[in-house]
């Protein structure tokens, strides 16, 4: 296995975002609406993973884009998390990890002071990761994203570097 970094919009990228919006949609009833532009991932406001199989097939993915102080709730230096995603064929074998921990030390470097992340109530295997991780709730007051006053949505931080 593999993790290379790719474009937002690269092919094997937008394949894994049509799958990961098709899950939001089992779960939530709808896909995730935050607005994506691909330029946001590009190196250094941005970072966008993939990890291959030997044989080519894509695995996993996630991102990060830099956020500032906005009226969504993020702060100066942010690094919001976005995407993460493994195939349910590859769950189980710690990919999700090692995607968040490339994540985390390519944020730092760019100098990003902490990652961010909004995830819902419908998937507990994502908190149990984000809080095995050393990530902290946010309490309901203080969130932020498109989901922010959302009552499913759960949102996360982690201090870098």
């Amino acid at each position: 296995m593999r993790i290379v970094p790719v474009a937002y919009d690269h092919p094997d990228a937008v394949k894994l975002t049509d799958q990961v919006q098709l899950e939001y949609a089992e779960r939530y009833g709808d896909g995730d609406l935050t607005p994506m532009d691909p330029a946001q991932f590009d190196p250094p406001r941005g970072l966008y993973l993939i990890a291959y199989e030997d044989d080519g097939t894509p695995l996993a993915t996630g991102g990060w884009r830099s956020q500032e102080a906005n009226d969504e709730g993020y702060a100066d230096g942010d690094a919001e998390l976005k995407r993460m995603y493994v195939v349910r064929s590859a769950r189980g074998r710690g990919l999700a990890r090692q995607i968040l921990a490339a994540l985390e030390a390519d944020a730092t470097a760019a100098g990003r002071r902490r990652m961010v992340l909004e995830t819902g109530t419908m998937q507990p295997e994502a908190i149990a990761l984000y809080g095995s991780c050393g990530y902290a709730p946010v309490p309901a007051e203080r969130k932020f994203g498109l989901y922010r006053n959302s009552p499913e949505s759960r949102c996360f931080t982690k201090r870098l570097g």
